[in-house]
């Protein structure tokens, strides 16, 4: 399977479906951006704290696989020059469509989130990147080029989830149950049935995988990033978030 294709398609659909990462943020919110009254995530609930981000104003800011429409037209309201790169076509026109409603300079590039090619090295001053890495099989592409495109001194926000999660069973789950069944590391192409795989298919829901630490912390590093703040985060209303964190936030820098 084409991984970056499918999941193009896939999150097309869930535009389409009104699935709740796809729904643009109000004119109240772009306003209240304006007025210096933001937040934005990049887990589930929990606001990225204010101080994890560099002074925005004039601040050249890559939204990395963080099209939709939310977190990128509040950074450009709140004063960042913004660019929004991700690999769905439909997501990115939430993007330019707050943006025309607004009012805000808002720059798009699709295209895989493992691959900044389009864009020159030491461009951006902030990378953020919201919990979507968990749609493509290898993170560690993805620190070297963010590394890459980041001027000396630059930030990383970045958001994931937590590999400990994939071990359940997504059926159990729902029906308000955590029964171990898979080994990390996990992905739809491979951890699940034929007959599941297809089902997924069917519903045009986005393939997702695992990934370890090693890759997902020890990637940053091992790319010349200085991680320098780390908090989780949890799904609301959900049985596994009773018993572990299922999402992780991180701040990294580029050394000057």
């Amino acid at each position: 399977m084409d991984i970056v294709a499918y999941n193009r398609g896939a999150w097309d659909f869930q535009v389409a479906r009104g699935n709740p990462w796809t729904l643009p943020v109000s004119r109240e919110a772009i306003a209240a951006a304006v007025r210096d009254e933001w937040s934005v995530v990049l887990t589930p609930q929990r606001p990225v704290p204010r101080s994890w981000f560099p002074p925005l104003k004039g601040a050249k800011t890559l939204c990395l696989a963080g099209a939709g429409g939310q977190q990128a037209p509040i950074l450009a309201a709140a004063g960042a020059r913004v660019t929004v790169s991700d690999n769905s076509p439909r997501q990115l026109a939430q993007d330019r469509m707050v943006a025309d409603r607004d009012g805000l300079a808002i720059a798009t590039i699709e295209g895989d989130m493992r691959d900044l090619s389009a864009i020159a090295d030491q461009t951006f001053r902030l990378v953020f990147h919201p919990c979507s890495n968990c749609f493509v099989p290898d993170v560690r592409p993805i620190w070297a080029e963010v590394f890459r495109v980041l001027e000396p001194g630059g930030i990383l926000l970045a958001g994931f989830v937590n590999p400990a999660a994939y071990i359940f069973d997504d059926a159990s789950i729902e029906r308000g149950e955590l029964r171990v069944r898979h080994r990390l590391p996990y992905s739809h192409e491979k951890s699940l049935s034929e007959s599941e795989r297809e089902a997924l298919i069917r519903a045009n829901e986005p393939f997702v995988f695992s990934h370890s630490l090693d890759d997902l912390l020890g990637g940053q590093t091992d790319a010349g990033l200085l991680i320098s703040g780390l908090y989780e985060d949890t799904w609301p209303n959900r049985i596994i978030s009773e018993h572990l964190p299922t999402f992780i936030a991180t701040r990294a820098l580029r050394p000057m």
